[in-house]
């Protein structure tokens, strides 16, 4: 399987001034698998997270958008998101079913639901947008893969909710709402398959 990064050149810098590094890489965990805890019910709060440090990783520290190319025989399957606090930032691991496809990370001014383009009523104090293509939540019946939601109550140091943005078109939309703009990284791992955005806490 290719994989290319492809950096998103034309953004406007300004955007990326005093913010880090204007474009990230994301590279597979240097550690196991990632420790998170199961999202809970959409309209119930998280359980407390976890303190622990992630894999002995630090916070991130770059907010540059990216986007990453990668060819897959087939759409791999969404099967969930999880999440949890560590020391220093938060980490939403994406499950899939299959390999890790093509996907964005860009920061948005609201999360929109993919398809008919309505706002989704989550509020929160900035918002990445994880977009992957070719990927599917759902079997060729029609049937989720993806229980529950579309919003799932997190509760963290920073992240505040999980969102299910969409399943349309080969390409599925997951949203995470922050309480505020932080420095995240995105990593990859296999066996199985999870893509990993870590946001760090940030200052209040």
């Amino acid at each position: 399987m290719n994989r290319t990064l492809v950096p998103l050149a034309l953004l406007p810098l300004v955007l990326l001034s005093g913010c880090g590094s204007s474009a990230q890489t994301a590279a597979p965990s240097p550690g196991g698998p990632a420790t998170t805890a199961a999202p809970p019910p959409s309209d119930t709060p998280a359980p407390p997270p976890s303190t622990t440090p992630a894999a002995g990783l630090e916070p991130p520290t770059g907010t540059g958008e990216i986007e990453v190319t990668h060819t897959v025989d087939t759409p791999p399957t969404v099967t969930g998101a999880r999440f949890a606090q560590h020391r220093g930032f938060d980490r939403v691991v994406i499950d899939l079913r299959g390999d890790v496809p093509a996907y964005s990370v860009r920061w948005v001014p609201e999360l929109v639901q993919d398809g008919s383009g309505e706002r989704i009523d989550v509020q929160g104090g900035a918002y990445l947008q994880v977009t992957m293509n070719p990927a599917t939540a759902h079997t060729e019946a029609g049937e989720s893969t993806w229980a529950g939601g579309p919003v799932f109550r997190a509760g963290l140091g920073n992240v505040q909710s999980v969102v299910r943005t969409g399943d349309f078109e080969a390409v599925v939309g997951v949203g995470v709402v922050l309480d505020r703009k932080a420095a995240f990284r995105v990593l990859e791992q296999k066996n199985p398959s999870r893509l990993i955005i870590d946001v760090a806490h940030g200052k209040r």
